[in-house]
């Protein structure tokens, strides 16, 4: 895709590692990490918040790592996994929960980690004009007649009610099964007493009991498939939530933004293999990564407007400027005309958004649960032990204490002291309190969804 050229590949390397001659030797800089691997090919989606790989590639934060790395867009998420597992990719831009089902071997099995959490937000969840033209009689308005925000999903119900009773199915479209955009989707759907159905070890549709049916659409085909009326709603991350508002086809109703205030987005996934075959390297890469995410958020998010040029381009995202532009620079669009300040809506460095916490992977592996696709009950210990198998941040923070030596960021940027668990929040759309220390109480607590001892068999929810 971005082929470096042997020229440019040749001057990178002298201007990398600064090499001087003295007496016929050749002396690297003193701080560059001997990477094992210096040749690498990345892969991703075609979303804004791929933009660490954009900006550590277009700044050359890769190259000064002594690293050569050709980014790659794939076509869809499964294809993207299934190549780093095979080592076709390196690594690659990935979601959240994938990582964690591959490691415990939902859908496919393979021991993926990640040392470096790529963003916070970033998504929406946008119906179609007809379901938003139904929602909207069951929406407060403010006094300028603008809906008040967040909009809960107890506005929809009525509305996938009347779909039912006419015998109509209300589908909506999701990027993967184990993506950040089918939780919160499902997270959304059910805190307004709508089920977005389970899975089984025998049926994997996650449509069991289901009063919305959500299946897979990848995003760039988002707005497409709902104009063609196959989908009435989606959830997806950006542009493809605007898309929709400039092409005058559907209203994001919500943010996942307001669904969990500052929740974790995508990560960068490697294979356990690659991480130990190639501990320098892992470092290295992991430390570009952290030096684009400040790139992006530095000086109050000064940066955004270059980066949304560089994001606009074929090569990354490929969608119009103004589009992207829309919630990278601080602001999201709802109705047409309806822009409101969302200065969190792309988080890439702040609220130490580059952490991988594990509290964070125990609370997708909390809904993997939650939903079916972790078909048995685990104990406590349990959650703990795969997200510590997964997310790294010793990793993480060896780099960014090389970054802080190297005078590149600030201490006061990384959380040095936590044990690797957030505090416990209720910043959900729903205000239930969430603590990744004690999952299983968590579970028990939502309305919605598997309790202790039970399991779908049969379609049919049993034990307990």
């Amino acid at each position: 895709m971005k082929p470096i050229d042997f020229m440019r590949r040749t001057f990178m390397v002298a201007a990398a590692s600064s090499v001087m001659m003295i007496s016929g030797l050749m002396i690297a800089r003193a701080d560059m990490l001997p990477v094992e691997k210096d040749e690498l090919k990345f892969g991703f989606i075609k979303l804004t918040d791929m933009a660490p790989l954009a900006i550590a590639y277009e700044k050359g934060y890769f190259e000064d790592e002594g690293l050569f790395v050709t980014l790659e867009p794939q076509a869809n998420w499964k294809v993207l996994l299934d190549r780093v597992i095979t080592g076709e990719l390196d690594g690659a831009h990935m979601l959240a929960g994938q990582p964690l089902a591959a490691t415990i071997g939902f859908g496919t099995k393979a021991h993926i980690v990640t040392p470096f959490s790529m963003d916070l937000n970033g998504n929406g969840i946008t119906v179609s004009n007809e379901v938003w033209a139904m929602m909207k009689e069951h929406v407060p308005m403010d006094s300028e007649g603008k809906p008040v925000h967040p909009i809960k999903a107890g506005a929809l119900k009525p509305v996938v009610d009347k779909f039912k009773a006419d015998g109509k199915p209300f589908n909506m479209g999701m990027v993967f099964p184990v993506s950040t955009h089918n939780y919160e989707l499902r997270y959304w759907l059910a805190s307004g007493d709508i089920h977005p159905g389970f899975y089984s070890p025998t049926d994997v549709s996650g449509q069991i009991k289901a009063d919305a049916l959500l299946s897979v659409t990848p995003p760039p085909q988002m707005p497409s498939t709902m104009e063609a009326g196959t989908i009435v709603g989606y959830c997806v991350g950006e542009p493809w939530n605007q898309q929709a508002v400039f092409k005058g086809i559907g209203v994001p109703v919500i943010t996942d933004y307001e669904i969990w205030k500052n929740n974790p987005e995508k990560v960068f996934g490697i294979t356990q293999e690659f991480a130990e075959k190639y501990p320098n390297t892992t470092l290295a890469l992991t430390k570009a990564l952290i030096r684009a995410a400040k790139w992006l958020d530095e000086n109050n998010n000064a940066n955004r407007p270059e980066a949304v040029k560089i994001l606009a381009r074929s090569e990354y995202v490929g969608a119009d400027v103004e589009v992207i532009a829309n919630s990278m620079t601080g602001t999201f669009e709802y109705e047409k005309g309806d822009k409101r300040e969302v200065p969190d809506f792309n988080v890439f460095y702040r609220h130490f958004a580059t952490y991988p916490y594990y509290s964070d992977a125990v609370w997708y592996l909390t809904q993997m649960r939650r939903w079916g696709q972790i078909a048995d009950q685990k104990d406590d210990a349990w959650y703990a032990d795969v997200a510590k198998s997964v997310y790294r941040p010793d990793i993480y923070l060896k780099a960014a204490q090389m970054l802080v030596d190297e005078g590149h960021v600030d201490k006061a940027d990384f959380p040095w002291g936590t044990d690797g668990y957030r505090e416990p929040t209720s910043a959900f759309i729903d205000n239930i309190p969430y603590d990744g220390r004690t999952p299983n109480a968590y579970i028990d607590s939502l309305a919605i969804g598997l309790k202790s001892g039970e399991k779908v068999s049969g379609g049919l929810v049993t034990g307990g």
